[in-house]
């Protein structure tokens, strides 16, 4: 038995949304934990991005694959092409997830259906494949980007509301139902973090100082901040862990 149980080595994770932001972040540290990684995104460069720069700096393994998480037909075939190979997936990172703003009177159909498509059928559709995949091995980790709004409303998005909302919901589903067979499946709600999908926030000088003066720890939260929780949810540190949502959130859901 590894005296470490926080060494990811020879584990294979799977990270969608990883070219940038969070889901680079996470790449990049569970390769310093010791893990290959293949990063899915939308747009992620076939070599040369930043994210395989970063994973093959530590000396693991990157393999690129793009896939767009609104096109449902891809994400099925992302799907099988991961649980056809000859080496198992060990940790999915299901990360991937775009966000519409719009007063909810006036969120047209169009917003609606990409949000839950990229932010929940998607995540449901590639989970379903790699997981059967783990239960028949007995053994998988399983880590799914919630938000602070799988616990509130927020202002303007009730898509991605609702979807991370079901997020909360199907971590718990799946983890009833897989944990007896060795799968973990958890979940990190990041609060205000500094990422594309926040800037507009960031840009608003009266949203940013009430957000500010909401958060404890008085600082919007960084990609590097969800590190920790994800190389801890993919280990054996987290073995015994099912169906929990960790708000990483400098406070917020406390004040």
């Amino acid at each position: 038995m590894n005296a470490n149980p926080f060494d990811l080595t020879g584990r294979l994770a799977v990270v969608t949304g990883a070219r940038r932001g969070i889901g680079r972040a996470m790449a990049r540290a569970l390769a310093e934990a010791g893990a290959d990684i293949i990063g899915v995104s939308a747009n992620l460069e076939p070599t040369g991005s930043e994210v395989e720069k970063d994973v093959t700096a530590t000396g693991r393994s990157f393999e690129a694959i793009r896939t767009d998480f609104a096109d449902p037909a891809a994400v099925t075939t992302l799907a099988h092409n991961l649980t056809a190979r000859e080496r198992p997936i060990d940790i999915l990172v299901n990360n991937a997830g775009t966000i519409r703003r719009a007063p909810a009177a006036t969120h047209s159909d169009a917003d609606w259906d990409l949000v839950l498509q990229v932010n929940l059928h998607a995540q449901f559709t590639l989970t379903r494949a790699i997981g059967a995949t783990m239960i028949e091995r007995g053994s998988g980790k399983i880590i799914f980007t919630a938000s602070l709004l799988s616990y509130q409303g927020g202002i303007t998005v009730p898509g991605y509301t609702a979807a991370k909302h079901a997020i909360t919901g199907l971590t718990k589903a799946l983890a009833n139902e897989w944990a007896p067979h060795g799968v973990n499946v958890n979940a990190i709600a990041p609060g205000y973090i500094t990422t594309d999908n926040t800037q507009a926030l960031q840009d608003d000088p009266q949203r940013n100082n009430a957000i500010l003066q909401r958060i404890p720890a008085a600082r919007w939260g960084t990609p590097d901040d969800l590190t920790g929780a994800t190389i801890f949810l993919a280990s054996n540190a987290a073995n015994y862990i099912h169906g929990t949502t960790l708000p990483i959130d400098g406070g917020w859901l406390g004040r």
